[in-house]
């Protein structure tokens, strides 16, 4: 019988991030079923208070999972910004490979993160802060090509629902991982260019 680990002393934020690393390599290696706040505590060596404290039930565990996994996501994302040149093109197509990519490197674990949280009010949450920090940053980011023109929520609420259905169709195998890359690239392109015509239209208004 394995035995757990010996405890250490660690800091707090340190023990917060052994406690998601040892997350993490038991949904990979026994599933998200064996994730309960107990079994944490037994594999990282804690007492069950210690786990509690950082997670206040398995359903916020899971979230803070996700929210881990977005964090480093959208740190990878941010860099691959800062390498672009400042160019419409540049950073739609950034947008568009990060998204998909994104999906993709889930691999079998955040799927079933995301199972685990069906139904709780932990994911329209985690839902609802996504939607609107992904759709505020595309904002900023394309706000300096519509020639003045604020983009709307609507149009921006446009782009992500598109960009979930195509990494919803790449991950079902219904197209190629550049495929919805490329369509994704023209959705943005196109969403900044009717921003383009409607201040170009006002204009001749005036």
């Amino acid at each position: 019988m394995a035995t757990a680990p010996a405890r250490r002393r660690l800091s707090r934020e340190a023990r917060h991030l052994q406690l998601i690393d040892v997350a993490w390599r038991i949904i990979r290696e026994e599933g998200t079923e064996a994730l309960t706040l107990g079994h944490l505590a037994q594999q990282a060596g804690v007492t069950k208070p210690v786990v509690y404290d950082h997670f206040s039930n398995r359903s916020g565990l899971f979230a803070i999972l996700y929210k881990e996994f977005d964090r480093r996501q959208t740190a990878l994302m941010d860099d691959n910004l800062r390498r672009a040149a400042p160019m419409l093109e540049q950073r739609a197509t950034v947008i568009a490979a990060s998204y998909i990519e994104c999906v993709l490197q889930q691999g079998r674990e955040m799927p079933s993160v995301m199972a685990a949280l069906t139904g709780t009010p932990e994911l329209a949450q985690i839902r609802q802060e996504y939607a609107v920090s992904f759709t505020e940053k595309c904002r900023a980011l394309f706000a300096p090509f519509c020639d003045g023109l604020p983009l709307h929520d609507a149009a921006l609420r446009g782009m992500l629902g598109a960009a979930e259905g195509l990494s919803d169709a790449v991950v079902n195998g219904v197209v190629s991982e550049q495929q919805a890359k490329d369509e994704l690239f023209q959705v943005i392109i196109a969403m900044v260019q009717r921003c383009r015509t409607l201040a170009e239209g006002g204009e001749r208004d005036e």
